[in-house]
């Protein structure tokens, strides 16, 4: 379900590093029409506002043509960061998430599944690498302000300087900066996906510690820890013989397979700073494998044969960008 995807990736898509950068970040000018000079004073302004206040929130995802909504409290008290997301639409699901812990509560099933992530982000977020280069693929301009979930937000556009990622439009609230609303769009400026708060409380009388008691609360379902294992892709024996312009390897996952003899399957990571691209290898299945190319709001992927092999790159990149990762990834010599 798309948005199930996108609340997780909230809550666990790679972004700034939890500590931070150790710089601090000076209050952005008042919105205005004009090139922003510094992209990363204001990325970095909504982020630190996203982890330094506390709030409760109905935010709405819009995204090929479906429409979703979900519930989500964030706490912070100094280093402890706590959310908690419910979706109010599609298949229940209770998000929970203390520092780098998830849980996620899924009652139709009555499973659990709990798991450690680093680098976490919170929703919304951009920034997703925290010695990016952003300023070399994308460039700012302020659009004005606007009024969103009540609040007086500056409007920033992010403007891709090539055809290989996606734009983004950001309604950052005037005070503090968090990001209240954010569009991703297409090369061409169309809206491919819309995120936006509906409703917003700051400073909510939310207690980490009653966060924490639900989070725990798993008498009567059946707990399971996925085997992810952090690696690399040159130890898997994989390579990218020619890197994608602005994209950087971030990180490297395998799941224990479940077939004797079998490799385990692997993720590799990619980011531009804001963009990301997952490449999926797995042992190829004649029956389950059949090469596709699928496109939903931001999000596409194409899968395709590589010897023994089957690779799925996914990302929220135009299909061309898909492509130059699927020709360039190969297997070590």
């Amino acid at each position: 379900m798309k948005f199930f995807r996108l609340a997780t990736l909230a809550l666990c898509a790679l972004v700034v590093a939890q500590h931070g950068t150790g710089q601090t970040v000076a209050p952005a000018p008042a919105a205005s029409s004009g090139e922003v000079k510094n992209i990363n004073d204001w990325l970095m302004r909504m982020h630190e506002a996203s982890r330094n206040r506390s709030y409760v929130g109905t935010f709405v995802v819009s995204s090929g043509g479906v429409m979703s909504s979900a519930k989500i409290w964030h706490v912070c008290d100094g280093v402890q960061q706590m959310e908690r997301v419910e979706t109010l639409t599609g298949a229940p699901r209770s998000i929970f998430r203390h520092n780098d812990q998830v849980v996620t509560f899924m009652p139709e099933q009555k499973v659990v599944r709990t798991e450690k992530r680093e680098s976490l982000g919170l929703f919304p977020q951009l920034l997703k690498a925290a010695d990016s280069r952003i300023a070399e693929f994308y460039k700012a301009r302020q659009e004005g302000s606007e009024r969103v979930a009540g609040v007086e937000a500056d409007i920033i556009a992010l403007v891709p300087k090539d055809a290989m990622r996606f734009g983004y439009r950001v309604w950052a609230e005037q005070k503090n900066g968090l990001v209240v609303k954010l569009q991703t769009l297409d090369i061409d400026g169309k809206v491919l996906e819309q995120a936006a708060f509906s409703e917003l409380q700051f400073d909510a009388p939310i207690k980490i510690e009653k966060l924490t008691q639900m989070m725990a609360k798993t008498d009567g379902y059946r707990v399971e820890t996925p085997g992810l294992v952090k690696t690399t892709a040159g130890a898997e024996g994989w390579v990218l013989k020619t890197p994608v312009s602005g994209f950087k390897p971030m990180s490297c996952y395998k799941r224990p397979n479940p077939v004797q003899g079998k490799s385990d399957p692997m993720q590799w990571i990619f980011s531009d700073g804001l963009a990301s691209v997952s490449l999926f290898v797995e042992p190829f299945d004649s029956v389950r494998h059949k090469e596709s190319r699928l496109s939903m709001g931001a999000t596409h992927s194409l899968s395709r044969r590589l010897d023994g092999y089957w690779l799925t790159a996914m990302g929220e990149v135009p299909l061309e960008t898909l492509r130059l990762f699927a020709d360039g990834l190969e297997r070590k010599k």
